[in-house]
């Protein structure tokens, strides 16, 4: 398997500024859901798709998730979801 290469930092930004700076994803399906920090509360505790719980911030520490690939809490190190989905390994 090739090297996975990091985009750009200027791209990473980009990308923020258009679909959102803070991503929710559900523990059981693996839909994610990114959002602007002022639309938060319009975010749902259930999923859209499969209505298993969203996460939008760390259960432990309550900070909240930069990247739709987080498997653990950047803040205080807490395993949020298992680190594979459907069999296979989430990339971060």
């Amino acid at each position: 398997m090739p090297p996975t290469r990091k985009p750009p930092d200027w791209l990473i930004e980009e990308r923020r500024q258009t679909l959102g700076d803070h991503a929710a994803f559900c523990v059981s399906c693996g839909h994610v859901l990114r959002y602007f920090e002022q639309f938060e509360s319009e975010v749902p505790s259930a999923c859209p798709q499969c209505g298993g719980d969203l996460l939008a911030r760390c259960p432990v520490c309550d900070a909240r998730f930069a990247s739709a690939f987080t498997v653990a809490c950047n803040e205080c190190g807490t395993q949020v979801r298992d680190p594979e989905l459907f069999g296979t390994r989430i990339r971060r």
